[in-house]
C-alpha cells in the first residue's frame, strides 16, 4: 500500500501542492486514466486490431470477405476462435461507402455488431426488435435474406427492400459461421458463404467484384496490443469513428492521455513510457476479472460448486445489470477473451443459438497447467442440438493453444470415441493418457496455462435446467 499511501500524504503547502506533488499526482491522473481507458475500450480495440490485421493481409473493402475454407487454426491469432465451423469475417466501412446491402446467404449463423461489439438494431416484426443475428438466429431464420446497413445519423430515403439494420459506428463487423457435417468435405459451408453479397445501396451493378481470400493457414495476427501501443491504435479508432453523445464523458479521459478526435496524437516520450506502464497493467487487469473476479458475480458460474464460468449471466448483449448499471466485470472478461456478441449468443432460448462455459481451473480449484493431465467427462446425452465442442485457448492470449494438432478441438463431427453408456471422457496433457486414443485427446504444453470451452450449439433443456452438467476436469496422476 506504500505507492497510496504517498499519493494520500503528497505535501501541500500554504495550500498548494508542491512542484514535486503537481507531477506525482498528474502523472497518476494520466497513469489511472490510462488504464480505465483502456479496460472501456476493450470491446471496440478487439475488433478494431482484427479490422487492422484482417485488412492487413487479406486486403481492404466492402467486397473483401476471407473464408477460413478449412476451419481456423491456431496459426490466426485471435481471441476464442471457434475451430469447428467455417468462419468468415468482414470488415464494413460506412463512412467511406455509404450504406450498404448484404445478401446473405441461407443456412449461416451470421452476425452484425458496429464496432463497439454492440448489435446492430434492426426491424421490430409482430412484436420482436431483432438485434445483430442474422441466419439460423436471425428474422430470416436462415433462408437467407436481404440486410440493409445504415450509418450513424442516416437521413437519406428509407430503403424500399431489405431488414432495416441501424449502425451506431461508422463500422461494421459481419461474421458468419457455417456448419458442415463432414470434416473431410467443407465444400458445402464454403460455397453457402460464398453466395454473399455485399453492395452500396443502390449501386449493384457497378460494384466491386466480391473477394473471397482463403485465410485457413495464413499467419494474420488479429490480437489487441498488451503494451503502449494499443493508445495509438486506440486513436486510429477514435479518428476513424463517429462521435456518440454517450461517450462524451468517456472520450474525456482520453482527452487527458491527448486523444481526441480531428487532433493528432503525440506523447512526449515520458508520457509514451507512462502509457506503456499503464496498458501493461490494464491488460493484467483484464485477465484478473477473468480468473477471479467474474466467478464472483451474481450467476458468475454455471454450476453450484463448480468452475465453468459464465460471462454472459446478465443475458444481456451489453451487459446492462437489472437496468441500473453496466456490469463492467462482466463486459471486461468477455472483450479481454472474446469477439462477436448477439442476442443468440445471450439470451437463453432451448435449441437455439449456444452457450460457451469455459474452465480455467480443475477440480480441485487449481489453475490448468499444460505439464499434467486431466480428464473431462461429458454424461450421455449432451444437450447440443447442433453440435458440441471442447476447445483450448492460451491462458494469456485467449487465441487458440498452438498445441501441434491440426486443431486444439474436439467435437461432435470428429467422432470421437463414445462410452457405451453413450457418454464421453474427453482427455487432456503433453502425452496422451493411457486411457485416451487420438480422438479424445487434446495435446497442451508443459510450462503454459490454458483454458477450456465448452460449445454447445442449439443448447437443449436438460443445460438449462441443469438436468444434465458437465464434469470437472479431474487430475490424472
Amino acid at each position: 500500500m506504500g505507492h497510496y499511501d504517498d499519493l494520500a500524504d503528497s505535501k501541500f503547502e500554504t495550500g498548494f501542492p508542491t512542484r514535486e506533488t503537481s507531477i506525482s499526482l498528474r502523472n497518476e491522473l494520466v497513469f489511472q486514466r490510462a488504464v480505465q481507458s483502456y479496460l472501456w475500450s476493450l470491446p471496440a480495440i478487439n475488433i478494431w486490431a482484427m479490422k487492422e490485421g484482417s485488412e492487413s493481409t487479406f486486403g481492404a473493402g466492402y467486397n473483401v470477405l476471407p473464408i477460413w475454407q478449412n476451419r481456423i487454426d491456431a496459426k490466426t491469432l485471435v481471441t476464442t476462435p471457434n475451430f469447428d465451423v467455417v468462419y468468415a469475417m468482414g470488415y464494413l466501412d460506412l463512412d467511406k461507402y455509404g450504406p450498404l446491402v448484404v445478401e446473405a446467404p441461407a443456412g449461416v449463423q451470421g452476425i452484425f455488431d458496429d464496432f463497439w461489439q454492440r448489435p446492430i438494431v434492426g426491424p421490430t416484426i409482430e412484436g420482436h426488435t431483432w438485434k445483430g443475428d442474422v441466419g439460423l438466429a436471425g428474422p430470416d431464420a436462415g433462408s437467407g435474406a436481404t440486410y440493409v446497413l445504415l450509418p450513424p445519423g442516416y437521413s437519406g430515403p428509407e430503403p424500399a427492400e431489405g431488414y432495416i439494420y441501424r449502425s451506431r459506428t461508422n463500422n461494421v463487423f459481419l461474421f458468419w459461421r457455417a456448419f458442415f457435417a463432414d470434416p473431410a468435405d467443407l465444400s458445402p459451408a464454403v460455397n453457402r458463404i460464398e453466395s454473399t453479397v455485399i453492395y452500396p445501396l443502390g449501386q449493384k451493378d457497378g460494384a466491386l467484384p466480391m473477394q473471397f481470400p482463403r485465410a485457413s493457414g495464413v499467419e494474420c495476427n488479429m490480437l489487441f496490443p498488451q503494451d503502449g501501443t494499443y493508445f495509438e491504435m486506440l486513436d486510429r479508432f477514435i479518428q476513424s469513428e463517429a462521435v456518440d453523445p454517450y461517450d462524451l464523458d468517456l472520450r474525456g479521459f482520453l482527452h487527458t492521455l491527448g486523444i481526441e478526435k480531428g487532433k493528432a496524437f503525440d506523447p512526449t516520450p515520458d508520457d509514451r513510457e507512462l502509457l506503456d506502464k499503464a496498458a501493461r497493467t490494464a491488460f493484467k487487469m483484464s485477465k484478473v476479472t477473468v480468473t477471479s473476479l467474474l466467478a464472483l458475480e451474481p450467476g458468475g458460474t454455471y454450476y453450484p460448486n463448480q468452475p465453468w464460468v459464465n460471462t454472459f449471466a446478465g443475458e444481456n448483449t451489453e451487459f446492462q445489470s437489472s437496468g441500473t448499471f453496466t456490469n463492467l466485470e462482466q463486459r471486461g472478461a468477455f472483450f479481454t477473451a472474446a469477439y462477436s456478441n448477439s442476442p443468440g449468443m445471450v439470451v437463453n432460448i432451448v435449441d437455439k443459438g449456444a452457450k460457451y462455459p469455459a474452465t480455467m481451473k480443475d477440480s480441485e480449484g487449481n489453475w490448468l497447467d499444460g505439464g499434467n493431465s486431466y480428464s473431462l467427462h461429458l454424461p450421455p446425452d449432451l444437450p447440443a442440438a447442433l453440435f458440441w465442442s471442447v476447445a483450448l485457448y492460451d491462458s494469456v492470449t485467449a487465441s487458440g493453444l498452438d498445441n501441434g494438432q491440426p486443431f486444439p478441438s474436439v467435437n461432435t463431427m470428429d467422432k470421437p470415441t463414445i462410452n457405451p453408456d453413450g457418454s464421453h471422457d474427453i482427455y487432456f496433457g503433453p502425452t496422451k493418457p493411457n486411457a485416451a486414443d487420438e480422438t479424445n485427446w487434446l495435446r497442451t504444453l508443459p510450462g503454459k496455462g490454458y483454458f477450456v470451452i465448452l460449445r454447445l450449439y442449439g443448447p437443449g433443456k436438460p443445460f438449462f435446467d441443469q438436468t444434465w452438467t458437465p464434469g470437472d476436469l479431474e487430475p490424472i496422476r
